[in-house]
């Protein structure tokens, strides 16, 4: 008789903390393929991009069962969860699923799409999920989380690649699909809103608030717009190698 494999052992992270809408939709969902960890921010950490915490300690908490917070970015909790929390062997991280897109340039700034990214660093394949803002709930996202977990499972991820998935804010029976892309351009607004405090002394809003999306065929911000899920391979080398041919003539 052949020995029984033993399961899958997944790490979920996000950024958007312990109330994150899409977290406990995730959990459930991948609890079909094998053995869940969760570490994820005592606190949302949007946009904390891909930051790690080297000047204070960091301190975990149990919420509930194998449920946990860390006082740190969503980079910190997957690195902790890999090379603390779970020590043995991790076959998959997956990050999320976001309150909002990560679509285009969003990858810069995102925590979801760094905590995927630092797993991805440690070796480990990733996924980071997010769904866009609107009614309805995470559970056909999750879902479509755990088909595509599954497959990562068996076929592996290069070395160096993390997937970058969106999903739009609709039920399964209205989404037209998945389409395979390449990331596109959102145009934020670049107004820094100032104001006073009662004290007379000025403060600093970021607003940024208002996208433009470019959609151009092919990308992430086209599948969305089209009521599709967008899948987007990331690299974590992000060299020019235009760049470097092109700079060869500068003689430097």
């Amino acid at each position: 008789m052949k020995p029984t494999r033993a399961k899958p052992r997944i790490l979920i992270v996000n950024d958007d903390g312990i109330h994150g809408e899409g977290l406990r939709p995730l959990i459930e969902a991948l609890r079909q393929l094998g053995r869940v960890t969760t570490v994820v921010p005592e606190r949302e950490r949007s946009t904390a991009s891909h930051s790690l915490t080297l000047h204070k300690p960091l301190r975990l908490t149990k919420v509930a069962g194998e449920i946990h917070t860390l006082n740190g970015t969503p980079a910190d909790c997957a690195r902790f969860g890999v090379l603390n929390l779970m020590k043995e062997r991790v076959d998959l991280v997956v990050s999320g699923i976001n309150r909002g897109h990560n679509l285009g340039q969003d990858v810069l700034y995102s925590g979801t799409v760094a905590a995927a990214a630092e797993a991805t660093l440690l070796g480990i394949p990733a996924i980071a999920l997010s769904r866009g803002l609107g009614p309805g709930g995470y559970e056909a996202g999750a879902a479509f989380a755990r088909t595509l977990a599954r497959t990562v499972l068996k076929e592996g991820l290069p070395r160096g690649r993390v997937l970058n998935v969106n999903f739009p804010p609709l039920p399964a029976s209205r989404m037209r699909g998945v389409r395979l892309t390449r990331l596109g351009d959102r145009v934020y607004d670049k107004k820094i809103v100032v104001r006073t405090d009662p004290r007379g002394d000025s403060y600093f809003w970021m607003a940024g608030r208002r996208v433009k999306n470019v959609l151009a065929n092919g990308t992430d911000v086209r599948a969305i717009a089209d009521r599709c899920i967008a899948i987007t391979p990331l690299t974590l080398d992000t060299t020019d190698y235009a760049g470097l041919a092109d700079m060869e003539a500068w003689g430097l």
